[in-house]
């Protein structure tokens, strides 16, 4: 009977040895849909410019940041697309400092940067906050609305949130062919995300190929971040803003062509607006893209908003058929 005495005080001492060699648990990747909420990372977070040049501070949790710096402006406004550096940064107290070679000392705090190095400085970048020059833009004349702020009725699966907002994850009932198509979309802040799990979703066009949509904001701008057709074309530059900053889509787009037989003839044509600055011209897509892009064929698709597990949402959506 010893034993059963002996057993529950057994189970505990594993219990505790286990534990003491387990790797302590990773911090929880919080989300944040609000600003005022975000905490003061997030406050850091965002664009500087000077004469110069430009920086993006990104923030990545737990007191550590990247600043990646561009010669000439910021990304889409006057970076000469050559120079461009990445520095490590870390919070010290109510500054964050950022070092790097050649004694490059960096320190932000009160919305500005200090940078000093062996070449010269003290120079000077101040915080600014761009916005999409088509950010609200009115549908035309005979355009078709399928989000207004009023109803999400446009789309199979669709809901509004309490603002309004549509969520990620639904299907325009309505299909198109030729068309030109405005969307504008929100991205959470989750600075303890990496990769995809980083705002995760994207619009489909056609319900065949998809335009990534992805929190990418001071990433290399590839084929699966935002601006990326996913797995064909990276963007021409990275025009991702900060997350929860509205960001605008602006699409033309022309089908594939069949001849009578059903054998494609022509690509599918696109060309692609980010937040006014234009990433892809004329591109052909090379079929559909993978995941959830549908067979071709001579007929057209809907729309489809991607739900990929985040809270990404979507506001002023419409399109004008050709």
């Amino acid at each position: 009977m010893k034993w059963l005495i002996l057993l529950p005080l057994a189970l505990t001492l594993a219990t505790a040895i286990e534990a003491a060699d387990s790797p302590p648990a990773k911090p929880k990747a919080e989300t944040f849909l609000e600003p005022a909420k975000a905490g003061q990372d997030y406050v850091d977070q965002g664009e500087y410019k000077n004469d110069w040049g430009g920086a993006q501070i990104i923030a990545l949790g737990e007191n550590a940041f990247r600043m990646v710096t561009f010669r000439g402006g910021l990304p889409g406004d006057g970076w000469d697309k050559e120079y461009k550096r990445e520095n490590p940064g870390k919070r010290e107290g109510n500054k964050i400092v950022f070092t790097g070679e050649n004694g490059y000392r960096a320190e932000l705090a009160n919305a500005k940067i200090i940078i000093n190095s062996d070449a010269g400085g003290p120079y000077t970048m101040e915080k600014l906050e761009r916005k999409s020059p088509t950010l609200g833009a009115k549908p035309p004349k005979g355009a078709i609305v399928l989000l207004d702020g009023k109803t999400a009725d446009a789309w199979a699966g669709g809901h509004l949130d309490e603002r309004n907002l549509l969520a990620a994850g639904c299907k325009s009932k309505q299909s198109f062919s030729d068309f030109t198509l405005h969307a504008e979309f929100l991205l959470p802040f989750k600075p303890l995300g990496r990769g995809q799990d980083r705002g995760n979703s994207g619009v489909y066009l056609q319900d065949r190929y998809e335009l990534q949509v992805l929190d990418s904001f001071g990433l290399k701008g590839e084929n699966n971040e935002c601006g990326g057709i996913y797995t064909q074309a990276k963007p021409a530059v990275n025009m991702c803003f900060p997350p929860l900053t509205w960001q605008t889509y602006d699409i033309v787009f022309t089908s594939a062509k069949f001849d009578d037989t059903g054998t494609k003839i022509r690509n599918a044509v696109v060309t692609i607006q980010h937040n006014g600055v234009t990433i892809h011209d004329k591109f052909e897509l090379q079929g559909p893209t993978p995941g959830n892009g549908q067979k071709e064929d001579a007929t057209g698709g809907p729309l489809q908003i991607q739900g990929h597990g985040n809270p990404v949402y979507y506001q002023n959506i419409w399109v004008v058929a050709k």
